[in-house]
């Protein structure tokens, strides 16, 4: 059976040794409604996942919050023992109190319990890529550097990275630990986050954008974007991946889905080449879109 190839974005090396495609897979919406509970077809999502590494994937992003915890188990159920090159990255300090509930804990008695539990269900002694869901707010960052170190010292993690953070954070998290990567919500009409990928790029850091596709709202309307799809006999959604994959070399795209075909119409983005007209008239829509759509 063909498929499209994630390796056509290219790699990137995490923490500069740790060689991912560009095109990873993000393992939240193979939960339940509200990121809650067990999948409406379990078996479904175990193929989901399995047709992303067929597709040449080798970044998946999960979270123990993610059900939580049945992000993690249905990673290990269908893939595991991993195949040579998977990077099964997760994260940990949200906890959850109901579907789409979500608070942030930053204890390092908790952060700890994360890290653990996270190696247990995945089958892992080490895990190669550990992220700090937020910087929680019930103690100092500080504290929560601290234990973090404490583990990659401890050889449980590997590499660090970071999620929903200022340039700020990230300087005084690399006082503890080499910060691998950056996880912020961005994408074409979302640039929030557009200070910290460049101080990012400047520096090797790799940057995984979630929401790369706004939830699916960049597929609706009839605008430059879905104009471009049309002209390049693409999707909408693979443009806009086309679009992040050529924004930066570090740049980290994770799309999710629970649906093996839309994993291949995701992929297929990694083969998309959009030259610099396509990618600054691009840009320019992007921008004038979050001028309208940012809060004042």
């Amino acid at each position: 059976m063909s498929h499209p190839d994630a390796h056509q974005a290219g790699l990137f090396r995490i923490g500069g040794d740790l060689p991912v495609a560009r095109l990873g897979f993000g393992a939240m919406r193979i939960t339940g409604p509200g990121i809650w509970g067990d999948p409406p077809d379990r078996d479904r999502a175990l193929a989901t996942l399995r047709r992303a590494v067929e597709c040449g994937v080798t970044l998946i992003d999960t979270a123990d919050s993610y059900g939580p915890y049945v992000s993690e188990d249905l990673i290990r159920a269908a893939l595991h023992p991993y195949p040579a090159g998977l990077v099964v990255a997760t994260k940990g300090g949200h906890t959850r109190h109901g579907p789409d509930i979500w608070r942030p804990v930053g204890n390092p008695n908790y952060l700890r319990q994360c890290v653990l539990m996270s190696l247990r269900r995945l089958g892992l002694a080490r895990i190669d890529l550990w992220q700090l869901h937020r910087v929680g707010p019930d103690c100092p960052p500080e504290a929560q550097f601290e234990v973090i170190a404490a583990m990659r010292e401890e050889g449980l993690i590997r590499h660090v990275g970071l999620s929903e953070v200022s340039v700020e954070m990230i300087e005084r998290a690399a006082r503890f630990f080499p910060v691998a990567t950056v996880q912020n919500r961005f994408n074409l009409v979302n640039r929030a986050s557009e200070d910290v990928l460049d101080y990012c790029a400047a520096r090797g850091i790799g940057f995984i954008p979630w929401a790369p596709l706004a939830a699916g709202g960049l597929a609706a309307g009839d605008n430059v974007l879905a104009r471009v799809a049309r002209d390049m006999g693409a999707t909408p959604g693979q443009v806009a991946l086309a679009w992040l994959l050529r924004r930066s070399p570090v740049m980290l795209p994770i799309p999710g889905t629970g649906s093996p075909a839309h994993v291949d119409d995701n992929v297929a983005a990694a083969g998309l080449v959009l030259d610099a007209a396509v990618f600054d008239l691009l840009d320019q829509h992007g921008r004038a879109e979050w001028r309208r759509l940012a809060p004042s």
